[in-house]
C-alpha cells in the first residue's frame, strides 16, 4: 500500500526535475482510485481466488486462467464458466467488502492487505482478513463492522495501488 502525499511547495522549487518516464517493460505506476486489493505482480484481484466460490463451499477455489474476466481494470479468475457468468451478471454480490482489505484495519483507519484464505461470509457480504486472529476478533466484536463502514470512505482516499 502507498499513501499519496503532496510535498511542500518550497521543496519543489529547490528539487531537481524528476523524469516521469519509466523504462520500458516496467508495470504502470500506482494510481489513486483503484479500490480493490490485487496482487501487484500478477494484477489478479484477491490473488486469483474465485470470488463466487466463497459462497459455494467450505473453502475458496483458485481461479483458472481460461476463466478470466476484466472488470474495472481488475483481472478476476474463476474456477468455472458458470462462476464467471454469475459474477459478470452481479459483481456487487460477489466482490469482497472494503475492496478486499482487512476490515479490522479499515476499522482502525488503514487499508491492510488481506489473505484471501482467511475469510467470512456474513449475511450476503464476503470479508477477507489478514490473519485468523483478525478474523476471530471481527467475528467477536460486532462494533468493528460499523466502525469499518464509518471509516471506509476516509481510508479509500489514501489507497494508491
Amino acid at each position: 500500500m502507498a499513501v499519496a502525499s503532496t510535498p511542500p511547495a518550497a521543496a519543489d522549487a529547490a528539487a531537481p526535475a524528476l523524469s516521469t518516464t519509466l523504462p520500458s517493460g516496467l508495470p504502470d505506476l500506482p494510481s489513486l482510485g483503484e479500490v480493490m486489493q490485487r496482487n501487484l505482480s500478477t494484477g489478479l484481484a484477491i490473488n486469483g481466488f474465485d470470488p463466487v466460490s466463497y459462497r459455494l463451499g467450505a473453502r475458496p477455489l483458485a481461479g483458472r486462467a481460461e476463466y478470466e474476466l476484466i472488470l474495472d481494470r481488475f483481472v478476476w479468475r474463476f474456477a468455472s464458466q458458470a462462476n464467471l457468468e454469475a459474477f459478470r451478471d452481479a459483481p456487487e454480490i460477489y466482490m469482497p467488502a472494503f475492496g478486499g482489505f482487512d476490515p479490522t484495519g479499515v476499522a482502525n483507519g488503514v487499508a491492510v492487505d488481506s489473505d484471501p484464505s482467511q475469510f467470512a461470509v456474513i449475511g450476503s457480504r464476503l470479508f477477507l482478513f489478514r490473519s485468523a486472529d483478525n478474523r476471530q476478533r471481527f467475528l467477536r466484536d460486532s462494533g468493528l463492522l460499523a466502525q469499518a463502514e464509518s471509516r471506509w470512505n476516509a481510508v479509500l482516499r489514501f489507497v494508491a495501488r
